[in-house]
């Protein structure tokens, strides 16, 4: 039974530390990804600056 379980971590071991060329992010994914999340990060804080300057000239 111990010689089972063993041999089963053996091998999820392994494959855990297999190397995926395929798997890796090209550059070419990864450039419009941190656009987008930038371009994402300036509507929100536009949007907290727009409600900021609201609640200033109305409150």
């Amino acid at each position: 039974m111990a010689g089972a379980e063993k041999r089963l971590f053996q091998t999820t071991l392994k494959r855990r530390q297999r190397f995926h060329p395929k798997r890796e992010v090209k550059p070419s994914t990864l450039a419009p990804a941190n656009r987008l999340v930038a371009w994402i990060a300036a509507v929100v804080v536009v949007s907290f600056l727009v409600i900021v300057a609201l609640q200033a000239v109305f409150g």
